[in-house]
């Protein structure tokens, strides 16, 4: 993987990390959660949500070790507060499915634009249309692969991860109340998965299905 494509990879990956916290305290918001909103995590701004390590090292480490085909990455959570909500537990599973969704919107736009904007700098002149079709190609056909990976992530149902909380929010009480106590372990968990390639066995065929899907739509 060259520098180039690394470089190329930085907005990409801000904006699919941004977009996916900003979703969750937006929708948090219209559901009665104003958290978010009063503590200025409702900006684009991606400096409101980045973490040092989750934002930037973890990605940038993943995306060179795997030549770019993997890329795992977090912001810093926006806060939502569930007493807010007037069915907390479902709208806690809405605000957190907002996401993973946002995540797959990302990934259709920068298909549309990979398709049908890139070709469009044909029209320029020849030495600013091919000084800008190549990056411009490497940066949405990243974003594309970026946003699927990190939906499909935070669709694992393990808390505290998206689906995990989704998971929680349909489950019976008794269940739900069961299965959230595993949240402080959660990372753990992910880990071991990852590290015995059980993961695997669920991300990798979903990444490649949402990514022949969105290239069909």
């Amino acid at each position: 993987m060259d520098i180039q494509r690394i470089i190329v990879s930085v907005l990409p990956i801000l904006l699919a990390i941004t977009f996916h916290e900003v979703s969750h305290g937006f929708v948090a918001n219209k559901l009665g959660d104003p958290t978010a909103k009063f503590l200025g995590r409702l900006t684009l701004n991606p400096i409101a949500h980045i973490d040092l390590v989750g934002t930037i090292i973890i990605p940038f480490v993943l995306f060179y070790l795997s030549n770019g085909q993997f890329v795992f990455g977090y912001a810093k959570p926006v806060p939502i507060n569930p007493m807010n909500f007037k069915n907390p537990r479902r709208d806690m599973a809405i605000s957190a499915a907002a996401g993973p969704i946002t995540n797959i919107i990302l990934a259709l736009i920068s298909q549309l634009i990979l398709e049908y904007i890139v070709p469009a700098t044909i029209l320029l002149p020849e030495s600013i249309g091919t000084a800008v079709r190549t990056p411009l190609a490497w940066m949405f056909e990243s974003s594309i692969m970026i946003n699927i990976v990190l939906a499909v992530i935070n669709l694992i149902p393990i808390p505290p991860l998206d689906g995990g909380r989704v998971l929680v929010g349909f489950l019976p009480h008794k269940q739900a109340v069961s299965y959230s106590k595993i949240e402080p372990y959660g990372f753990i968990i992910i880990i071991i998965l990852f590290l015995t390639k059980i993961a695997n066995i669920l991300i990798y065929p979903l990444v490649a299905l949402l990514y022949i899907l969105i290239k069909l739509l």
